[in-house]
């Protein structure tokens, strides 16, 4: 293939009319096939009539392509503004655009790090048209690049990615930005009381830590502060995980990747908005200090958890960061992490499941829909809350139900929540990598959760 190509729709261009491209394209399957016409190569898109309109539709579009020609190794893809948003003419041309160029972007996502013989390739776009169209171009680049940082520090090992390196890189992430990154060390967190961070991490030759990022785009608006589960390798503790391969752990830190992908789209795209980034980090790992089962932690608000399980480790990190985002008295409160199994068992793979205020639940769900990150409202069943309770302490960290789990887990957490917040709880296990690349996702980590919680705190503070 030529090192250029121009990309052109089957229902839109006036080339897809010659007779030659006709043919080939009504024998060829829905997708994307290459044409050559006059020593001038296309790529010819052919829509899927069985799949809906819709944004992801063309965020995988994009990825398709943009995969195919990499591996093609073709140096540049042209394609005019008004080819691609006539491709999709149902839609918002500027929304078309944005969602062309960020699944492009993210189509191309590869971490070959440690793949010394793999040189990473991609084809470039360049999208023609006025400066409108220019900035939704920008827009579509920002926010592939916040998602493939989440993508980065999910997919990094857990040797080099630990809780006391995170933090030099989210230093290095947001150097020169207006993000002041706060760094709470190990007395640090002994001061503050922050004794589920400190139960968990003790097992680990990394020291625990955690991290505050401040963004004050517009100190007007209410303050929303974004809670991530960063534990960079679960074993499951004393409570040891089985199973024949248990590498995926390291992404155990989705929830943080998601807030620093969130952040990292909020400060680029210079959103009018007050956000803080809290996020606990540990490495969950059996020792002969580590924390065995049966013990009770004491919370700096007074509450008392039994350990009933080791491997429900992440509600005990982030019961310490609900803790704070209340002293610092954030209107909002979103919280996401990969918690549970139960959930992956709930709603499959394409999608989160979020729990907590009914009203926000709904809209968060509204903006998944149109950004790509799906999400599914969820019940607190107010019948299982006393599944929790301990003969030792106030509440044990699972529940005696052998069902519902992420419910379950979702009512530990909502314990620990400032009653003058507004709150939210993402269970994000389900979606935290793919097992194969399709559309605009490599067979890695998603990335999940950066677009839907800078989406939601931009809507939040309008």
């Amino acid at each position: 293939m030529s090192n250029e190509v121009k990309v052109i729709f089957e229902s839109n261009s006036a080339i897809a009319e010659n007779e030659t491209v006709k043919n080939f394209v009504k024998n060829s399957p829905a997708g994307h096939c290459s044409v050559l016409l006059k020593d001038e190569h296309y790529v010819v898109v052919k829509n899927d009539e069985k799949t809906p309109v819709s944004l992801e539709k063309v965020r995988a579009t994009a990825g398709n392509i943009a995969r195919d020609l990499a591996s093609r190794k073709v140096e540049t893809a042209f394609a005019a503004a008004e080819e691609i948003t006539g491709g999709f003419a149902e839609l918002d041309k500027e929304d078309v655009l944005t969602a062309f160029v960020e699944g492009w972007n993210l189509g191309a996502y590869q971490f070959v790090t440690y793949k010394p013989s793999v040189t990473p390739f991609r084809t470039a776009l360049e999208v023609e048209g006025d400066g409108q169209v220019q900035s939704a171009v920008t827009t579509g680049e920002i926010r592939a690049e916040a998602t493939a940082f989440s993508r980065d520090l999910m997919n990094e090992v857990s040797n080099v990615l630990n809780p006391e390196t995170f933090p030099e890189v989210l230093k290095k992430q947001f150097e020169g930005t207006e993000v002041e990154v706060n760094v709470l060390d190990k007395e640090k967190l002994e001061e503050m009381e922050m004794n589920g961070v400190l139960t968990v991490g003790r097992g680990s030759t990394y020291k625990p830590a955690f991290v505050e990022l401040v963004y004050k785009g517009d100190e007007s608006k209410p303050l929303v502060a974004l809670v991530g589960k960063g534990v960079t390798f679960d074993t499951g503790g004393i409570s040891l995980k089985s199973g024949k391969d248990l590498s995926d752990m390291r992404m155990d830190m989705g929830g943080a990747a998601a807030v620093a992908g969130a952040m990292t789209l909020l400060a680029k795209s210079k959103a009018k908005a007050n956000v803080v980034v809290l996020i606990p980090m540990v490495e969950n790992m059996p020792d002969n200090t580590s924390v065995l089962p049966g013990e009770v932690i004491t919370y700096k608000n007074g509450l008392t958890v039994q350990v009933g399980n080791t491997d429900a480790e992440g509600r005990l990190i982030l019961a310490d960061a609900l803790i704070r985002a209340g002293e610092l008295n954030a209107e909002y409160i979103v919280n996401i992490a990969t918690l549970t199994g139960a959930v992956v068992n709930a709603l499959g793979t394409e999608l989160g499941g979020v729990f907590g205020d009914e009203e926000l639940s709904a809209e968060i769900k509204k903006i998944g829909d149109k950004n790509g990150d799906f999400i599914w409202p969820m019940p607190l069943v107010e019948a299982y809350d006393n599944s929790l309770d301990s003969d030792y302490a106030d509440m044990n960290n699972i529940s005696s139900l052998s069902v519902a789990g992420s419910i379950t887990a979702g009512l530990f957490l909502r314990r620990f929540v400032p009653k003058e917040s507004k709150w939210l709880h993402v269970d994000m296990a389900g979606v935290m990598d793919k097992s194969k690349a399709s559309g605009y996702y490599a067979k890695s980590a998603t990335g999940y959760g950066a677009r839907l919680l800078a989406d939601f705190t931009t809507f939040v503070s309008k």
